[in-house]
């Protein structure tokens, strides 16, 4: 089987467990942008300016973690999950991504269904380009991409795909190297993937808002 079937039925395959996990592939309809402009040019800016008026919120560093967590919650799911079913798991680097944030939120979708590279190595030049826009800590925005997988597993784990137990492995696994390493920790809970990361996203400034489940500060 080739490359780009083992990742469509992978992807086919994730779909089914959850519609947390889904992924579109092919170019999209007009009002996308391409991967490239995460990386440079105005409409990383915008698009952080433009979740600061959503939420409400004077604070651009709030508003650039809640891009990123947005962002590493729609595209590490489905290879985190593409990883515990033992599947190919996609490239989720900004070249090989269509992007657009509208009154639905982030969406994302793959340029092509090519097999992908480790996590550090997808994010690092997001990381980098969110904090030319706002020089939010790089260790809260790692932290967040910990978060993201960590709650992926969870749901893989619930739906029955992989035991909790092979979950927090993986996790683990992926979180043994920086920069993941020392973002959080799997907190040992019979049948269950529970997880505490070292810091916080920030959501907690919002008017409204509170704590999540794996907060630092809880």
């Amino acid at each position: 089987m080739s490359e780009f079937s083992l990742v469509l039925a992978t992807l086919r395959q994730i779909r089914g467990l959850s519609p947390f996990f889904a992924l579109d592939v092919g170019r999209p309809d007009e009002g996308w942008h391409d991967g490239s402009a995460l990386l440079d040019g105005p409409a990383l800016p915008a698009t952080v300016d433009r979740i600061a008026a959503r939420y409400r919120t004077a604070e651009p560093r709030v508003a650039a973690s809640l891009f990123f967590l947005s962002y590493t919650a729609r595209l590490l799911s489905p290879v985190v999950a593409a990883l515990a079913v033992g599947g190919a798991a996609p490239d989720v680097r900004p070249a090989n991504l269509w992007w657009r944030y509208d009154e639905d939120g982030l969406r994302v979708r793959l340029k092509e269904p090519v097999g992908g590279v480790g996590v550090a190595e997808s994010l690092a030049p997001v990381v980098a380009a969110v904090r030319s826009v706002v020089p939010v800590a790089p260790g809260l925005l790692w932290g967040n991409a910990a978060s993201s997988a960590a709650g992926a597993l969870r749901v893989v784990a619930r739906g029955g795909a992989a035991s909790a137990e092979e979950c927090v492995r993986l996790g683990e696994e992926l979180f043994a190297e920086p920069p993941l390493r020392g973002a959080g920790e799997f907190v040992p809970f019979p049948g269950e993937v529970a997880f505490r990361r070292r810091n916080c996203c920030l959501y907690y400034r919002l008017d409204g808002g509170g704590k999540c489940g794996d907060c630092a500060l809880l």
